[in-house]
């Protein structure tokens, strides 16, 4: 679960890339499927960040269960509740702050992914990479802008994630 952390972002989207091809051609030969979505392309982008993303929001979970007190839905179930219910009364919310604050660092480690998803994009490149393409040609006013409202997109963000925890428990 922890390999695509340790791994190179470059090494990583290699892989991706000569394993999705490999299905890709293997499709084809054998039943005449072509197979787009294994062809470098917004698929195996979206593929490439998911195998990375994951191990983050995975650890940042398990930390929150790891402190999760499990005799809660025991007494909820022994009063009877569903699980539907005890999911949903007991164990969602008590991993909210754990699930907001994976989502929160999933989306901004996926800017840091730049490697992996270099290694992987098509003809239509993400944000990410068309901002290095057109920096390659020299800075351009629109590049300083879109970099500046980035990183004051993520610092909001962080901020707001770093005060709502601590709002919710002083109320």
């Amino acid at each position: 679960m922890l390999a695509p952390l340790v791994i190179p972002g470059v090494i990583l989207g290699i892989s991706i890339l000569a394993f999705a091809s490999r299905m890709a051609q293997f499709a084809d030969d054998m039943w005449g499927l072509e197979l787009d979505f294994l062809r470098p392309g917004l698929p195996l982008v979206v593929l490439g960040q998911f195998s990375y993303i994951v191990s983050i929001a995975t650890l940042i979970i398990t930390a929150r269960l790891k402190r999760f007190d499990i005799t809660l839905e025991e007494a909820a179930y022994n009063l009877g509740a569903s699980r539907a219910a005890v999911f949903a009364t007991i164990t969602l919310p008590a991993l909210k702050p754990a699930l907001v604050g994976a989502a929160a660092i999933s989306f901004l480690m996926s800017f840091e992914n730049f490697n992996t998803t270099l290694m992987l994009v098509g003809s239509d490149a993400p944000l990410t990479v068309m901002m290095y393409g057109r920096m390659r040609e020299g800075a351009t006013p629109v590049l300083n802008a879109v970099s500046l409202f980035l990183m004051l997109a993520s610092a909001a963000l962080a901020l707001t994630l770093l005060r709502k925890p601590a709002n919710s428990a002083s109320s």
